[in-house]
């Protein structure tokens, strides 16, 4: 299943509207403090009692997200033997259910919360102003793992042979919050 232009074109729409909403200005960017800045409370398994533990386990074993009776977001994620990386991805994931207004969790909704967390963490716009040009490099600017290094190599490759000097009105915005305009 691929989503549709459309989708992919709103969801990184989305992703700067949440830069700029909440002042997200710098590389690497953490799903820690956009989380903390967005209201929504972080809680690491390691902290949940071993029933809780078990039954946050048996949902993932990376992390989720829920919608509390009073209107708060509340995200799990998995510290135990999980990498930094990891751990900041699951988040811009959850992160990125929370912004893109999902409510279902089906197949669709999984593939937009992958795609805006892959986005979140390493634009090509930045990866590209930025000179960066390796998946090593990329995976130490922006502080991800070396599998999400290189898919956001591949996507910048693909970003790259589809209109580099054509940017968009929202990719302008990024330049110019993160200052690289």
């Amino acid at each position: 299943m691929r989503l549709k232009n459309e989708q992919y074109e709103q969801i990184k729409q989305t992703v700067i509207d949440t830069y700029i909403e909440y002042n997200v200005k710098c590389t690497p960017i953490s799903a820690f403090e956009l989380a903390i800045k967005m209201g929504i409370k972080l809680v690491a398994y390691s902290s949940l009692n071993w029933k809780k533990k078990e039954a946050a386990r048996r949902i993932s074993l990376d992390g989720y997200s829920v919608e509390m009776r009073d209107g708060t977001w509340v995200i799990y994620y998995n510290d135990e033997g999980n990498s930094y990386e990891r751990i900041n991805r699951t988040i811009m994931h959850e992160i990125g259910h929370y912004s893109l207004g999902h409510i279902d969790g089906g197949e669709e909704e999984e593939m937009e919360a992958n795609f805006f967390a892959k986005y979140a963490l390493a634009p090509p716009p930045l990866v590209h102003k930025l000179q960066i040009i390796t998946p090593d490099s990329i995976r130490k600017a922006f502080d991800i793992s070396w599998k999400a290094a290189y898919y956001a190599y591949k996507y910048y490759k693909n970003w790259l042979y589809y209109g580099e000097y054509e940017y968009t009105d929202y990719e302008i915005e990024l330049l110019k919050l993160f200052g690289a305009a």
